[in-house]
């Protein structure tokens, strides 16, 4: 399936090339648009229109086209192939869990491509024009002219936005190292001012060194940073149930603990089991005392005399 989608990917050529990796330094491109837009409509000026030159890019090796198409054909197929790969992923592992396992872990497949495509297009429409404007407009010498080489800027493109993709993951990771108690939701509340200075520097790594970009990129991920926190707290809340469950089926056996080992084993549970060894020695014991009161009236006693004797042992 992989080498499929490289194939049809290399086929797309223009599309993929001259549209998509293409089209972030066009002025044309959607996200150049809209800040444009918002500039003259607040502003009154283009102090936020970005990339308003298109580039005019070099190429500076022989068969540098041909080796820059295979390279953006494998990214492509391999980012598209995500969903497929985590599949067979999951296939692969599937048969060493439990039921129980494999019932919770049934959407770690639409969850995790969910947040990998999220963070690959936040990337691709925000960070990549915004560094395309920064990385081209720079100067550190007017005597200097910027001749762009097509396989720098096609990287540029692909590493940005791959990289929004994995940074993305990050409330997928806190879930898992909460299921293993290494993280609690206590510990990133506690430490939430770090995390906000680490995320202001992952930020100002894939950014350009202005206010506006940096703002842009923390919001987002300070805001996958709190979803951490609510799905660590959300991990801690179901296994402080599932303790508490297992405790009440080691002490009393009860109608509860029963369904909720009929629900973690994935079975549903026979009545001896739904009901409790108890509640089945209590239902036995009646049938019995029902039993000998009937016997009790069919000699002509009271049914008041038939329980005294029972109780009394006379």
């Amino acid at each position: 399936a992989l080498f499929v989608i490289m194939i049809a990917a290399f086929l797309s050529k223009r599309f993929i090339i001259d549209v998509l990796l293409m089209g972030p330094q066009s002025p044309d491109f959607p996200t150049n648009r809209i800040l444009c837009h918002i500039s003259h409509r607040l502003l009154g000026d283009a102090t936020l229109c970005i990339n308003s030159i298109k580039l005019n890019m070099i190429n500076t090796a022989l068969g540098g086209q041909f080796n820059l198409h295979m390279q953006v054909s494998m990214v492509t197929g391999v980012v598209l192939a995500v969903p497929y790969l985590l599949w067979e992923l999951w296939r692969f592992v599937a048969p060493a869990l439990t039921d129980y396992e494999r019932y919770k872990s049934r959407m770690f497949v639409f969850y995790v491509s969910l947040c990998f495509f999220t963070g690959l297009l936040f990337g691709y429409f925000l960070i990549v024009p915004l560094s395309i404007n920064f990385l081209a407009g720079y100067q550190a010498s007017p005597d200097i002219a910027n001749m762009i080489d097509v396989k720098s800027y096609l990287s540029t493109v692909l590493t940005v936005s791959v990289a929004c993709a994995i940074v993305f993951q990050l409330p997928l990771l806190i879930y898992f190292l909460a299921r293993m108690g290494i993280v609690t939701a206590a510990f990133l509340r506690k430490n939430r001012r770090y995390a906000i200075v680490l995320l202001a520097i992952v930020s100002a790594v894939i950014t350009p060194p202005d206010v506006f970009s940096l703002f842009l990129v923390v919001v987002p991920l300070y805001s996958l940073y709190e979803v951490s926190i609510l799905l660590a707290a959300r991990v801690e809340r179901a296994k402080a149930r599932e303790e508490v469950e297992a405790g009440s089926k080691v002490e009393g056996h009860d109608f509860l603990s029963a369904s909720a080992e009929g629900a973690i084993r994935g079975f549903r549970p026979s009545p001896r089991v739904m009901y409790g060894r108890a509640n089945f020695n209590r239902c036995r014991e009646k049938d019995g005392f029902a039993s000998m009161t009937g016997n009790a009236a069919s000699d002509g006693r009271s049914d008041e005399a038939s329980v005294v004797r029972l109780q009394t042992g006379r």
